[in-house]
């Protein structure tokens, strides 16, 4: 249990991070990228592995929650960054220069997570059901394979096009897709270091959570 734990805060925390710092483009390897490509594929890892530890029903809950505290978090700093600072600070303007959101990036990066997440959700799902539970690393790199040009398209088009020239917005597709094709691979042997939880026997809060999963306990998430 408590590794799911871990996995699961630290999903959010990579969710929460790759929104706040896509706010900022910046030239990588020569190629035009928002920032938050550093920290957003690993999130594509993380969920296999909540999902391998606790099921697909909690990862499907869990891509939604981080969903919506992404959003919650750019009202949070929209907010603060138009509160008036205290007089005897001054006006702070630092704050709302670096975090206030831009609002179509937001959307555009939780729309992006949410579809690919849950289409990478199903592509693992149906790899264990209908391929083979064995040689692990593949449902993640065929998960990853569909959701990462998936999600670098959304977020790339939805959040530049139209603003920046066509050949940026490319750019960032392209460099979206490397960088996070790069972490996969790099990321691969995670799968590993999580337990299934339909074996975990040791763990009967894991083994509860699987056989509600099974029985349909879950069905009206």
């Amino acid at each position: 249990m408590i590794r799911a734990i871990v996995v699961s805060s630290a999903y959010i925390a990579a969710q929460m991070l790759a929104d706040v710092t896509s706010l900022k483009i910046v030239v990588f390897l020569g190629m035009s990228m928002d920032a938050g490509t550093f920290v957003y594929p690993i999130t594509f890892t993380l969920r296999d592995l909540v999902h391998k530890t606790v099921g697909v029903k909690a990862a499907r809950v869990l891509i939604v929650t981080a969903a919506v505290i992404n959003l919650v978090m750019a009202g949070l700093f929209w907010l603060v960054a138009r509160l008036p600072g205290d007089p005897a600070v001054g006006p702070q303007p630092a704050f709302g220069t670096v975090l206030s959101p831009v609002w179509r990036i937001v959307v555009a990066s939780i729309v992006a997570e949410v579809v690919s997440e849950l289409v990478d959700t199903e592509v693992y799902r149906l790899w264990v059901e209908r391929v083979t539970v064995r040689y692990q690393w593949m449902r993640v790199l065929t998960s990853n394979a569909v959701s990462v040009p998936l999600d670098s398209l959304l977020f790339s088009w939805g959040a530049f096009g139209g603003v920046l020239p066509v050949p940026v917005v490319w750019s960032i597709v392209l460099s979206n897709v490397l960088v996070k094709g790069a972490t996969t691979l790099l990321s691969l042997p995670l799968i590993y270091a999580v337990p299934d939880a339909r074996t975990a026997q040791t763990d009967p809060v894991l083994t509860e959570l699987w056989d509600n999963e099974k029985d349909g306990a879950y069905d009206h998430l």
